[in-house]
C-alpha cells in the first residue's frame, strides 16, 4: 500500500510539474523613431515576425523622436507589418498638447489605425492565461520633461488594480523607472514614495520593466525585479519560466539587431 502511495505522489507531482508553462514575449524601448532610422526598425519588425514562440511586443515608450503626428503615424505604418500582439506605453518624448499631440490624440490616432487595439486609456491591464500585466503612464503632456510622474489618480487606479488581482502574478510595465539604473537626477522619476509604499503591500509584483535611461540593469528591492532597458537598436527577449506557478522565474535577455 505504501508503495502504491508513493507512486501516486510521483504521478501527481509528475504531472504538476508537465503543466507548468513557460511565456516569452518581446519589450523594445527609446526607439526615437524617424526617417534616420526607419530601415532599422523595419528590420526588427522582420526580426520578431521570424520569432514563432513570442507572445507580445511592448513598446516601452520615446517610441517616436518627437511629439509629431505624422511621425507616429509613420511608425504605425511599419509596425502594421508585425505578425504578434503588440501594446504601448508613453514616454517624455511621444506627447506634448501645445505640439497639439495630446495623450487623447495620440491614443486617438493609435486607435484609428489599428481597429482592434483595445486598450481605452494610457493606463491599461492585460492578461494572458493566468498572468497579469499592467501598463502605468508616468509621461506628461502639459508641462513635458525628462522627470517622470505618476499622477495621484494613476497610483489609485493602480492600488486598485493590484488589490483586484491579489491571487495573480504581475508585471508592470512603464517608461519611466521607480529605482534610478544611474545618477541622472534629470531623468528621475518625481516623488516616487507613495509608489514605492503601494507596491510593499503586495508580494505578487514580479517584476518592473522599464526604459528611459538607455542603461541595461537589473536590481531587486523588497522582492521585485527592476528591469531596465537599454535604448533600440537593442530589444530584450523576457522568458517567464514555470509562469503558472507561484514563485516563476524572470529571464531577461539583452539583443542586438542583427
Amino acid at each position: 500500500m505504501k508503495i502504491f502511495f508513493t507512486i501516486l505522489f510521483v504521478f501527481i507531482l509528475s504531472t504538476s510539474l508537465t503543466f507548468a508553462k513557460d511565456m516569452r514575449f518581446i519589450q523594445v524601448t527609446d526607439i526615437k523613431y524617424s526617417n534616420s532610422n526607419a530601415q532599422a526598425f523595419e528590420t526588427f519588425i522582420e526580426e520578431i515576425n521570424k520569432q514563432k514562440d513570442v507572445e507580445f511586443v511592448v513598446f516601452n515608450g520615446d517610441n517616436i523622436s518627437k511629439p509629431n503626428v505624422d511621425e507616429l503615424k509613420s511608425f504605425l505604418d511599419k509596425i502594421k507589418k508585425l505578425n504578434k500582439p503588440f501594446y504601448f506605453v508613453l514616454g517624455d518624448k511621444d506627447v506634448n498638447k501645445h505640439k497639439k499631440l495630446s495623450k487623447e490624440e495620440y491614443l486617438k490616432i493609435i486607435k484609428k489605425q489599428f481597429r482592434k487595439y483595445k486598450p481605452e486609456s494610457n493606463n491599461y491591464i492585460f492578461e494572458k492565461d493566468d498572468f497579469i500585466f499592467i501598463v502605468v503612464d508616468g509621461s506628461k503632456d502639459v508641462i513635458p520633461s525628462t522627470n517622470g510622474y505618476y499622477k495621484e489618480d494613476t497610483l489609485n487606479w493602480l492600488e486598485n488594480q493590484l488589490n483586484l488581482y491579489s491571487d495573480k502574478n504581475i508585471i508592470i510595465f512603464q517608461h519611466f523607472p521607480l529605482i534610478p539604473p544611474s545618477e541622472k537626477e534629470t531623468y528621475y522619476t518625481f516623488k516616487p514614495e507613495k509608489y514605492l509604499e503601494i507596491l510593499s503591500k503586495h508580494k505578487n509584483i514580479k517584476a518592473i520593466i522599464s526604459g528611459h535611461f538607455g542603461i541595461n540593469k537589473e536590481i531587486t528591492v523588497n522582492g521585485i525585479n527592476h528591469i531596465s532597458t537599454e535604448a533600440f537598436p537593442t530589444y530584450r527577449v523576457i522568458d517567464i519560466i514555470d509562469y503558472e506557478t507561484q514563485n516563476p522565474v524572470i529571464w531577461a535577455e539583452l539583443k542586438e539587431i542583427k
